[in-house]
């Protein structure tokens, strides 16, 4: 049997917590930000936990 590798880009997106959750920036912060208010890309900073109907595909890729 081959060993099962897990998907590299997806383990520089998410990050595992200790409890468990699996966490993930953001998307459209990277570019196009003039044309966005301040309230718009404030809301987007930081992490939020991976969805519930995602959650078993990311899973797979991170081999858990």
């Amino acid at each position: 049997m081959p060993k099962f590798k897990p998907h590299t880009g997806t383990g520089k997106r998410v990050k595992v917590t200790g409890s468990g959750k699996i966490v993930r920036q953001k998307a459209g912060k990277r570019h196009l930000l003039e044309g966005k208010s301040s309230h718009v890309t404030r809301r987007m900073t930081g992490t939020t936990v991976v969805d519930e109907s995602n959650l078993k595909q990311v899973k797979k890729l991170l081999g858990r």
